[in-house]
């Protein structure tokens, strides 16, 4: 198998029988041997009858259906874990990414040593919340897993099999695909893709999705977080030491310009500032136990999965 396409489907059922067509028409002409993963994600439209119905009239159509919704990223790795081809490819159920752009990615991919490319979107018609949250989701990346500031990451993406092997070992329950990859290679190539209008309907992505997201990634890859909590601790210890040097010696040289009100006032924001500085420091330190604890103890299942068509069912 050349080509895996892996694709999370949610409320899709009007749109996939086009989806399918469009992937067969760019890669049937290139003789690419290529499979379609469809993963319905808790679905609570038509979408599995629909993908029922294309696994029995294509054999290259391997459907998964979760028992409920468990997200985008979960129902990924549900598909990753299936794939058989030397590539993969994970794009969204919408057609907003362009199936004509696969045999590019996937030419690009071969052409080089990259082990994930990806395909770079031009969205400038999103509403200004979403293109602020690009922005933020990328400088969280950076910043907690030195991602490259130069990339664009999008769920349109092709990688090789062994990176995909590799970001699929990770069991915890909530995975982020980019920065699993981020994790396990340091190979990463872009090229521009074509952005399309959605086929039908409207993005499952609210704004309060949104920031679910950007928090999953937020605690669940880095102790960062925790350590912030630290640093700001030390930062109001030192400021509670300064202000009680300031004060002592204050009164020592300028006892004249101390009044009794000043000297209760100071001492009273030196405690505080001590005090309140060494809970945060200890706390801090209680996180970052904590936190390593939960990530090496989580067993929450990534999804369960209630059947499979046309494919093996994987090991949970």
């Amino acid at each position: 198998m050349q080509l895996s396409i892996v694709i999370p489907v949610y409320q899709s059922a009007s749109c996939l029988e086009s989806l399918r067509e469009k992937i067969h028409q760019a890669l049937e002409p290139e003789q690419i041997d290529f499979e379609i993963i469809l993963v319905n994600d808790g679905s609570r439209d038509d979408s599995w009858r629909v993908i029922t119905e294309l696994c029995a009239r294509y054999p290259y159509v391997i459907g998964v259906n979760h028992r409920r919704n468990f997200g985008q990223d979960n129902a990924i790795m549900t598909g990753l874990r299936m794939a058989n081809g030397t590539f993969v490819v994970t794009m969204d159920d919408d057609l907003q990414h362009d199936p004509d752009d696969l045999p590019r990615l996937l030419a690009a991919i071969q052409a080089s040593s990259d082990e994930v490319i990806y395909g770079t979107l031009n969205i400038s018609t999103d509403p200004i919340w979403k293109r602020l949250g690009r922005a933020m989701h990328a400088k969280t990346l950076e910043w907690l897993l030195d991602k490259p500031s130069d990339f664009q990451f999008t769920s349109y993406r092709i990688m090789r099999a062994e990176v995909v092997r590799d970001i699929t070992f990770y069991e915890g329950a909530f995975p982020f695909i980019d920065a699993l990859l981020v994790q396990v290679s340091t190979r990463f190539g872009q090229i521009p893709v074509r952005f399309q209008p959605r086929h039908s309907g409207k993005s499952n992505y609210t704004l309060f999705k949104s920031i679910q997201v950007w928090l999953k990634l937020l605690i669940s890859f880095s102790i960062k977080p925790l350590r912030i909590v630290t640093f700001l601790g030390i930062l109001a210890f030192l400021a509670g030491v300064i202000s009680a040097t300031v004060v002592v010696l204050t009164k020592l040289l300028w006892p004249e310009n101390f009044t009794q009100n000043d000297a209760g006032w100071a001492s009273l924001m030196v405690v505080m500032l001590i005090m309140n500085g060494l809970q945060m420091c200890f706390i801090g330190i209680l996180g970052e136990y904590v936190g390593r604890s939960f990530v090496l103890t989580s067993r929450r299942p990534q999804a369960i999965i209630a059947k499979v068509i046309n494919g093996p069912k994987p090991t949970q």
